[in-house]
């Protein structure tokens, strides 16, 4: 497992890769570097066939505070227009590559949200499977306090959990969300005692990871096209998808385990 990262860390056991945003100085804020950094721990997950789950949390007291404004503000007062932030090339080289692995890597990733996830990290936590939040955990799209969009994916995870209505005025005037109203409102999955996090998020995915990788994989596909599919061709891609599910070792395992009569001991083949 690579070691040599300087605004994440990694560690893999049981099965499950744990990727940590570790800027906690600045609440774990979000720069270029970070963003090359986590693509690469992602490509690492999806290529490794023993890591079956993935958990991206935070160090220190916030999950993530979104871009580095400090970043955006030395740019806009360096006299030198070459040098603005190109937000355009920003997100299509380094940042929406991470969401789209996220979204696309074919093993369930979870977010673990510690304290405050705000803007992109905001972004960065709902483009993952699945939310645990500590109870003292804050969501914020917080893009208009700085005269922009949401983006890395936000304008549609917020539609599609919470309807446009709720995504509007949570886009449109930037408030705080406690991790309960999350939960309340289809966010978040489960929220926890602060200090019952890190067992709960471990509990989680080594859960997770003991499943079989193969058709919660395949699920995530289906799950990520009926976002805009027609019923038809849902109910054709399901049978595809199927298909290629009943051809893998780990449903072989769950029929035989069940004729035993005892639990099944998936392999994530």
């Amino acid at each position: 497992m690579a070691t040599n990262f300087s605004t994440i860390q990694v560690a893999a056991a049981a099965g499950v890769l744990k990727i940590t945003l570790n800027r906690p100085d600045s609440l774990n804020a979000l720069n270029e570097q970070m963003g090359i950094e986590l693509a690469a721990a992602l490509r690492m997950a999806e290529r490794d066939k023993q890591l079956r789950c993935i958990v991206i949390a935070g160090a220190g007291r916030a999950f993530c505070s979104g871009q580095d404004l400090r970043v955006i503000h030395e740019r806009h007062t360096a006299g030198d227009d070459s040098r603005a932030m190109d937000f355009g090339t920003l997100l299509r080289q380094k940042y929406n590559p991470v969401i789209s692995r996220i979204r696309t890597l074919e093993k369930p990733v979870v977010a673990a949200v510690n304290g405050i996830a705000v803007g992109a990290g905001a972004s960065l936590a709902l483009a993952c499977d699945l939310r645990i939040c500590a109870r003292g955990a804050a969501f914020k799209i917080a893009f208009v306090h700085v005269g922009l969009v949401p983006d890395m994916g936000a304008t549609l995870t917020l539609l599609r959990h919470v309807g446009h209505a709720r995504a509007a005025e949570l886009c449109f005037l930037g408030e705080q969300m406690s991790a309960e109203e999350a939960r309340a409102c289809g966010l978040v999955n489960r929220v926890v005692d602060d200090e019952q996090l890190e067992a709960a998020v471990d509990e989680l995915a080594n859960r997770l990871a003991e499943l079989p990788t193969r058709a919660i994989g395949l699920t995530k596909r289906a799950l990520n096209r009926a976002w805009t599919a027609t019923l038809e061709d849902q109910l054709e891609y399901e049978a595809f998808l199927q298909h290629t599910a009943g051809k893998t070792a780990d449903h072989r395992e769950g029929v035989q385990a069940f004729i035993d009569k005892r639990e099944p001991k998936f392999e994530g083949k």
